[in-house]
């Protein structure tokens, strides 16, 4: 089964689910604002991601925060920052037998087909 995380309200998010659902993969979906994120799936992502792949630097929620929480950000404020603003965390992210992948492009698309299917690693 696929986990996907992401927001409800999200235009790629919503594209992504309706996309699981066409290709017939077994998902479930996570609302990182209503669900919120557990500081172990946090710690995971950022192990297998990176925490700068996995901050989203380019919304609307990073540019209403404050100069000092924008400057100097290291792996442990961003962190921070994610599990107090779950809309800094760049969106989706999917998990599929242990691995996680992050965005909605054609590459993550073909991932998730064959990790789903069983013909490959993600």
């Amino acid at each position: 089964m696929i986990s996907m995380y992401g927001l409800k309200n999200c235009d790629i998010c919503r594209a992504a689910l309706k996309w699981l659902v066409a290709e017939g993969l077994d998902h479930r979906f996570y609302d990182v604002r209503k669900d919120g994120v557990g500081a172990s799936d946090m710690r995971a992502w950022v192990a297998a991601l990176g925490w700068e792949s996995l901050l989203n630097r380019r919304g609307t929620t990073w540019r209403g925060l404050s100069d000092s929480d924008r400057e100097d950000v290291d792996e442990a404020k961003a962190i921070g920052l994610m599990m107090a603003h779950p809309a800094l965390i760049k969106r989706p992210i999917f998990s599929v037998n242990g691995t996680f992948l992050v965005g909605f492009k054609n590459d993550q698309k073909a991932s998730l087909i064959a990790g789903q299917r069983g013909r490959g690693q993600l």
